[in-house]
């Protein structure tokens, strides 16, 4: 899925007086051939501004680069407010953001990497079962923390819900944001990124890019992470789920204090951490799934994550810094 995004400088006058000046801006559109009356408009949409008399753009470039969430360019490139709906019964693009377990993967430094041993061989099992009949029967070893994984309250807290308790609906098809933070000039991510869209209820993805680096050594410092006022917003919000494609939700690097996981979890927010793929979900307008199996006195499990996105395009409701 290729998007487009315009970087131009803008002068804005209004009929009422007064002005804006924005310099290497940078909006979404929806393709490459868009004039420059067209993105002068998305970016009055984008601002909502109103009693605009004239919008003036200068060193107009198309460039494809992953949309952020600007308003009125939706899921699927259209221009405008208004959008169609996927049509009833119909499934969407299915898009997996799991890393692959296997035996030996490093997901953590220094937690132990997933063993698999046979328990009943191919072998073996022909002389348990009729002639031409044959299993595999296999065990699997591994800290809860291996892959792509979810956190229940319990990760966290004694007292906390562990992953038997968690409700389906709260892991299930929510309604996912993602944001685009992969050119971030500051490791952490701040609460300011999040201001500009209505959160309650959501899967709040937050795509770092890091996940190029999973499984190699250089995964493991220098990680994005979500700082502690991000994480205070997010839970005042009353967002669903927060995941990210880094190697932890908090900053590892700082000590032993992890502030967004105390603040989220505590909230009832399910954390999800080593995702991969976000480049291929839409900003918005995608649902999000990450399903733990459901083990009492349990904190921490892989879990197949995956999210749905629309065929076709829905209404943006945000309007992200540029």
């Amino acid at each position: 899925m290729t998007e487009y995004r315009a970087h131009f400088d803008a002068d804005i006058a209004f009929v009422n007086g007064g002005g804006l000046h924005a310099e290497a801006f940078r909006l979404d559109v929806p393709s490459p051939e868009i004039s420059e009356s067209e993105v002068g408009e998305l970016l009055v949409r984008h601002l909502g501004l109103t009693l605009v008399g004239r919008v003036v753009l200068t060193n107009l470039e198309i460039v494809e680069e992953a949309h952020r969430g600007s308003r009125g360019v939706g899921v699927a490139g259209e221009v405008g407010d208004a959008a169609s709906a996927a049509q009833p019964g119909s499934r969407g693009r299915l898009v997996d953001l799991s890393h692959t377990i296997s035996a030996g993967l490093v997901t953590y430094p220094g937690l132990p990497a997933p063993s698999i041993a046979p328990h009943l061989t191919r072998e073996a099992s022909r002389e348990k079962y009729a002639p031409g009949t044959e299993f595999a029967l296999d065990v699997i070893t591994m800290i809860g923390n291996t892959g792509t994984y979810l956190d229940s309250p319990f990760h966290r807290y004694a007292d906390g819900g562990d992953l038997a308790s968690l409700p389906l609906e709260t892991l299930v098809g929510v309604p996912a944001e993602v944001f685009r933070v992969t050119d971030a000039t500051e490791r952490g991510i701040p609460a300011e990124v999040f201001f500009d869209r209505d959160l309650a209820g959501t899967a709040v993805l937050l795509h770092t890019g890091w996940s190029r680096h999973f499984g190699r050594p250089e995964y493991g410092t220098g990680a994005p992470f979500l700082t502690e006022a991000g994480a205070r917003h997010l839970a005042d919000a009353g967002v669903a789920i927060v995941g990210i494609d880094s190697l932890n939700i908090d900053d590892t690097e700082s000590g032993g204090e992890r502030p967004a996981h105390s603040i989220l979890l505590h909230a009832g927010i399910h954390v999800v951490e080593h995702l991969t793929a976000l480049d291929e979900v839409p900003v918005r307008g995608a649902r999000f799934t990450a399903v733990p199996p459901r083990v009492s006195g349990f904190g921490t499990f892989p879990v197949r994550a995956f999210a749905e996105v629309p065929a076709l395009g829905v209404a943006d409701q945000g309007s992200p810094l540029s």
